[in-house]
């Protein structure tokens, strides 16, 4: 499935699915709650499609063991929640896979007082990751219910570092700028100018930049202006609302 929120085309090793996630099946008992069956799941996740790939950083790490991934996708898609693929959480968006949660985390060298901003909220589970680890994380997100629902789910599993809101995240979050770093989970065919410039001295954006096929640029700011790095290759949703009208232009 390639309407992803961050699905990544060439991995560093393994075969990348290109199969996309399994078929929604009929839909049991939504799981409300983590069990031991849980944290294996999560530590076989953290271990072979993570750790394996070369995400060192230990902090990420046990952000990804502790944050509740089966929580945070459609109950029909719970009992795939830990395997190595995105996973459909409906109107037209996905969770993305691990590795790639990890890999734009860790990308990001995130400090615990650090402040976040992230483009593109989904359900969720990447906001939850990033709360774990720095102190406050904002989240936009174009879809009104999509941000509802996360603000709610959030809320309902105690992540209380993180604020939510329903709109166009092209121009960031300007009342609570600057921030120490800002994620995009979609992607735009440039880099927007309002997140560089809500970007704090020394702070880190990372984004997937392209059309159809992007690159994953994180983009630092210097005394002297802005450090740019590509990553990898990559393959997301397109930025939609105000990116698409400066890229008609």
């Amino acid at each position: 499935m390639w309407l992803a929120l961050g699905l990544v085309l060439m991995l560093p090793a393994s075969t990348p699915d290109c199969h996309g996630p399994p078929p929604i099946p009929v839909s049991p008992a939504p799981v409300t709650q983590d069990t031991d069956a849980h944290l294996k799941a999560r530590e076989l996740m953290v271990q072979q499609q993570i750790a394996a790939r070369g995400v060192r950083d230990q902090r990420v790490l046990q952000a990804m063991r502790k944050v509740p991934r089966h929580l945070f996708v459609p109950p029909g898609m719970q009992p795939y929640a830990y395997l190595d693929s995105p996973l459909p959480i409906g109107r037209e968006q996905t969770i993305s896979q691990p590795y790639i949660v990890a890999f734009m985390t860790e990308a990001l060298r995130l400090e615990p007082d650090d402040r976040v901003l992230e483009v593109g909220t989904g359900s969720g589970y990447q906001a939850a990751v990033l709360s774990v680890l720095v102190r406050q994380v904002y989240s936009v997100e174009i879809v009104e219910p999509l941000a509802t629902e996360a603000a709610e789910r959030l809320r309902g599993l105690g992540y209380g570092n993180v604020t939510i809101r329903a709109g166009d995240g092209y121009r960031g979050w300007p009342e609570e700028a600057p921030f120490d770093a800002i994620m995009v989970t979609a992607a735009p065919d440039h880099v927007p100018e309002p997140l560089l410039q809500q970007l704090a001295a020394g702070g880190r954006l990372i984004l997937p930049v392209g059309e159809q096929y992007q690159t994953l640029m994180r983009i630092r700011r210097t005394a002297k202006g802005f450090k740019r790095e590509n990553l990898l290759p990559v393959r997301f949703v397109p930025m939609t609302g105000e990116a698409q009208k400066q890229q008609a232009h």
